[in-house]
C-alpha cells in the first residue's frame, strides 16, 4: 500500500507530506528556542551584573566546534546532492562524515563540560552557568538526535536505495533540514554564549 504524497508533490501546498511534516517540527523547535533565549535575555537585562562569557567559558574550543557543525552541513548537503545524482557510494561518504563530524562536536562537548566540572562549575553555580548548561545540553541533544537519524540513513535504512531510491533522497533532504538547523541554533549560540 502506497500512502499518498509521500514521493508526489501535494496540488494544494506544492511540497511532500514529509517536507510539511519536517517544516511544522522545526517551527516548533524555533518556539522551543525561541523562548529560551528570551528567558536568557530577560535575566540577562534583570541581572545587576554579567559574566562576559569568553572570562568563563573556552572560545577557541567552541569556535573549533562551530567549524565542525558547518563543515557537517557542507558534507550533509554533499550527501543529498550525491542522492540526486545517482551516486550511491558517494552518499555513503558524506552521510558517514556528517555523522562523524557530529560525534567530534559532542566529543569536545564532553571535554568542555568535563573541565567545568573539574573547576566546580555546575549549573547551580550562577544564572549565565545555568543557562549556558540548559542551551547547550539541550543543542547537544538535538545533535545526538540528528546522528541517530542520520546513522539509520547511512545504515539499515539504506537499504531503500535499491527499491525506491527517490523515498531515500526525500528522508534524506528531510534529515538535512533538521541537521540544518541544528547548526543554525549553534550559529546563534556561539555569539551570545561565548563572546558577549
Amino acid at each position: 500500500m502506497e500512502i499518498p504524497y509521500t514521493v508526489e508533490v501535494r496540488r494544494d501546498t506544492g511540497l511532500t507530506n514529509g517536507k510539511i511534516a519536517i517544516w511544522l517540527f522545526l517551527a516548533s523547535e524555533v518556539m522551543l528556542f525561541g523562548a529560551l533565549f528570551a528567558s536568557y535575555i530577560l535575566i540577562r537585562s534583570g541581572a545587576p551584573s554579567w559574566p562576559r562569557g569568553d572570562t568563563i567559558l573556552n572560545v577557541p574550543l567552541a569556535t573549533f566546534n562551530t567549524i565542525v557543525l558547518i563543515s557537517s552541513s557542507v558534507t550533509m548537503v554533499m550527501a543529498w546532492a550525491s542522492l540526486m545524482r545517482a551516486r550511491f557510494g558517494t552518499y555513503r561518504i558524506y552521510m558517514g562524515a556528517t555523522i562523524l563530524l557530529g560525534f567530534v562536536f559532542l566529543v569536545v562537548k564532553y571535554f568542555e563540560y568535563s573541565h567545568k566540572f573539574h573547576d566546580g562549575l555546575y549549573p547551580g553555580t550562577s544564572n549565565f552557568l545555568a543557562i549556558y548548561f540548559t542551551l547547550t545540553g539541550l543543542h547537544m541533544l538535538h545533535v545526538f538526535g540528528g546522528m541517530v537519524v542520520n546513522a539509520y540513513l547511512w545504515g539499515p535504512g539504506a537499504k531503500l536505495w535499491k527499491t525506491n531510491p527517490v523515498w531515500l533522497t526525500n528522508r534524506v533532504e528531510n534529515s538535512g533540514l533538521f541537521w540544518h538547523f541544528v547548526d543554525l541554533v549553534w550559529i546563534f549560540l556561539f555569539p551570545t554564549l561565548y563572546l558577549l
